[in-house]
């Protein structure tokens, strides 16, 4: 959990300023994300939130953004960029590019039901499709080039045998990534981080899906297989509950069907999806940021899933 730039109210009125969203009524500092610094505002308009961008370079905010407006104006419960004075979606403050977007309704569930699961794999399949004329491209900047210069940084600060293992999956999934049975999988924008906390039930219905910051171009199997990990497991051991995993894929397979070059690769890009996580949570916990709050997340549950991935026979599909 982090918060990176607190800013202070006399900034945030001061940005305010340069938008229409209204006049600062309140505001608050939201502790989730290891990525961004958020904040919840209230202003005389409505609700928002105000993210300031720590790690993204401008250039790639566009893409975002762009793939939030896009999919809020096709009807899909997600956050919708408001524009400056100038029509831009990205402001400034401490000379960091931020954006303020609608606030959606509803909370993140912990323990999700087999319906909830099935919701969010139709509204995942639903993105899926009403994304692929997004125009704009982005490569996944958490994807195997990442993982491989994640790689040297992380090899003195573990241990030797947990960096083999590692690494012997790197080798596995670039080899992947570079064949063709991988360039002709169904590929599209991602979301690329649909875990539990970046979804809000309202009621016994989606509210909203939030947090699109490391979405992507990707084979659209990899957004399926990250939400499945997180979604449809025993949180512990990483084993799947099946009747959770087979609502969540049904739902997305009748908007999206899924087709058996995918249903060949399943077990690959599970593999793939748990790895990214393994990776990128060693880096938060041995390589951390100054943060106002910051508590990294556990890597050893996907260190544990990945193994159980490589090995488990049973792996739920359509």
């Amino acid at each position: 959990m982090a918060v990176f730039t607190a800013l202070t109210r006399d900034e945030i009125v001061a940005l305010l300023a340069t938008y229409s969203v209204g006049n600062l009524t309140d505001f608050e500092g939201i502790p989730s994300g290891i990525e961004n610094t958020n904040f919840f505002l209230s202003t005389t308009e409505g609700q928002f939130v105000l993210t300031v961008f720590e790690r993204l370079d401008a250039e790639h905010l566009p893409f975002y953004l762009g793939l939030m407006k896009h999919l809020a104006q096709r009807g899909l419960p997600v956050p919708e960029p408001a524009a400056t004075l100038q029509g831009s979606l990205l402001g400034r403050a401490r000379g960091k590019p931020v954006a303020i977007v609608s606030r959606l309704p509803g909370r993140a569930v912990v323990d999700p039901t087999a319906d909830q699961c099935a919701q969010v794999g139709q509204f995942l399949a639903n993105m899926h499709r009403k994304g692929h004329d997004f125009p704009l491209f982005q490569p996944n900047l958490r994807g195997i080039g990442w993982w491989k210069s994640a790689l040297p940084k992380l090899e003195p600060l573990i241990p030797e045998d947990q960096f083999q293992e590692m690494a012997e999956e790197v080798i596995f999934q670039d080899s992947f990534v570079r064949s063709p049975q991988f360039e002709r999988l169904p590929a599209g924008p991602i979301h690329a981080d649909l875990f539990r906390d970046n979804v809000l039930f309202d009621g016994d219905h989606v509210g909203g899906v939030i947090d699109f910051y490391f979405a992507a171009c990707s084979i659209w199997l990899f957004d399926l297989a990250v939400t499945v990990n997180d979604w449809c497991v025993d949180r512990d051991n990483g084993s799947f509950d099946q009747p959770r995993a087979r609502a969540m894929l049904q739902a997305y397979h009748e908007v999206r069907p899924l087709t058996q070059m995918e249903h060949k690769a399943w077990r690959t890009v599970l593999r793939a999806a748990a790895l990214r996580f393994w990776i990128s949570r060693l880096y938060d916990l041995h390589l951390p940021r100054p943060a106002a709050l910051l508590k990294p997340h556990d890597p050893a549950r996907f260190e544990r899933m990945l193994r159980l991935r490589i090995r488990q026979r049973d792996l739920p599909w359509v």
